[in-house]
């Protein structure tokens, strides 16, 4: 059986939670592969549960389904043993969880750092939520990350705290006047957090290898989206690792050649957290419609996302970028009562027509959408699950939306419950 990738195409909470759980049945391993507690997946479950999971992959709430962070994904230990016992109080198993020994560790300088520098760029800012993600990338690369096999040694994870601090308490101290952190203090904690934690740890690699050669499908899931990748999205506004699907097989160690289908979610309309270029970007009453009807408010953060129409341009990008077989087009249902409802097909910039994503940061901070406009539909399609039984106009829409990205809208959801979905083809079959 194939390694499936699922992969937000816009600028993320594009609904990939559901995907993850409408899928999680089929699936023996669920695999989180970058990204850390700056990104959340919203799941309904059957029974009508709501769980906001902001670390942990979503086969978590699968009974059976095996749910590994991987290498590629920075940790808060706290934020994960707060998770962890949150679920388990609500009843779900957590035995099951694997964690790669290789993924890096979010340490109190990171969260230090990541704040005073967000705030000391002032009107510069990148919108980081300022949990250290960015700063725990950045010494990942740097080679002065601690990663979770470093708790299994205290002496080991003491000296790389000591390297790490004789430089970061000077930058704390000297640079932003702020208070040096104790090392004592973070050996304690974090072999506080190492008791819990350590019979999590496992190779993850060699785990996830011997699934795939027993024939079991293992389902890839990214937390952001294209748009926010940090090679491919619109630098430098974007998260500090790969949500495509390269970052998959870096962040799981799985190679290319396993990845049999990429499931891309897409969002009927289009949403942004956070600063940065957002050429379809609503500020009238269409806009407060997508944003209240939505519910388009962060699942980790809870600020409000930036609406816009659908943006074409960008769904061609994220389709051609990550191999994306299958398109799951979420929320349908919010643009229901919506007189008319325009599609980007292409940017204007500088008096010239661009119809692929512009090369350079300055040409899409000029971009002015290019519109064509659908007919709406008043009726409510909350309870459809037929294709042909949604509105005609709904319908046009949806496949022209699948004429313009260049591959088929498998799924279509037209409600926030696992089950509001119309089903056009199997995701997992070509």
């Amino acid at each position: 059986m194939p390694a499936i990738v699922l992969v937000g195409t816009q600028w993320g909470d594009e609904g990939k939670g559901k995907v993850t759980d409408l899928l999680g049945e089929r699936m023996q391993y669920t695999v989180r592969y970058q990204g850390g507690n700056n990104a959340g997946h919203t799941v309904v479950t059957p029974d009508g549960e709501k769980y906001a999971l902001h670390l942990v992959p979503t086969g978590m709430l699968t009974p059976g389904c095996v749910p590994v962070i991987g290498n590629g994904v920075v940790i808060d230990p706290k934020v994960l043993l707060h998770e962890l016992d949150g679920l388990s109080a609500r009843g779900v198993d957590v035995s099951l969880l694997k964690i790669s020994a290789d993924a890096h560790l979010i340490m109190p300088h990171h969260r230090a750092l990541d704040r005073v520098v967000e705030r000391y760029l002032g009107s510069a800012r990148i919108g980081t939520t300022g949990r250290g993600i960015g700063p725990t990338y950045a010494d990942k690369v740097g080679r002065m990350g601690i990663r979770a096999q470093d708790l299994l040694d205290p002496k080991i994870f003491r000296q790389k705290l000591e390297l790490a601090l004789r430089e970061k308490n000077q930058v704390l101290v000297k640079v932003y006047n702020r208070k040096k952190i104790d090392i004592d203090a973070v050996v304690e904690e974090y072999m506080g957090y190492a008791e819990r934690l350590i019979p999590y740890i496992d190779d993850t690699r060699l785990l996830l290898d011997k699934a795939l050669t027993r024939g079991e499908y293992v389902l890839l899931e990214g937390a952001q989206a294209t748009l926010l990748d940090v090679d491919h999205g619109t630098y430098p506004f974007v998260t500090s690792s790969n949500p495509t699907t390269g970052g998959a097989c870096v962040g799981a160690g799985i190679p290319p050649t396993r990845i049999d289908r990429v499931i891309g979610v897409i969002k009927a309309y289009t949403t942004r957290v956070g600063a940065g270029p957002f050429p379809t970007e609503l500020f009238d009453d269409n806009g407060k419609h997508l944003l209240k009807v939505g519910g388009e408010y962060g699942t980790t953060t809870g600020r409000e996302r930036r609406c816009g129409w659908f943006d074409a341009v960008i769904g061609r990008y994220a389709v051609r970028v990550n191999g994306i077989t299958d398109l799951f087009l979420t929320k349908l249902d919010v643009l229901s009562a919506l007189e008319k409802v325009p599609v980007c097909v292409g940017y204007e910039i500088d008096g010239e027509r661009f119809d692929e994503m512009p090369m350079t940061q300055t040409a899409l901070h000029h971009a002015t959408p290019l519109y064509e406009f659908h007919e709406g539909w008043s009726e409510d399609i909350s309870a459809v699950r037929r294709f042909e039984d949604l509105p005609k106009n709904a319908q046009a829409y949806v496949e022209r939306l699948e004429e313009l990205c260049g591959t088929r809208i498998s799924v279509i959801g037209v409600g926030p419950a696992r089950d509001q979905n119309v089903i056009r083809h199997d995701m997992l079959e070509a």
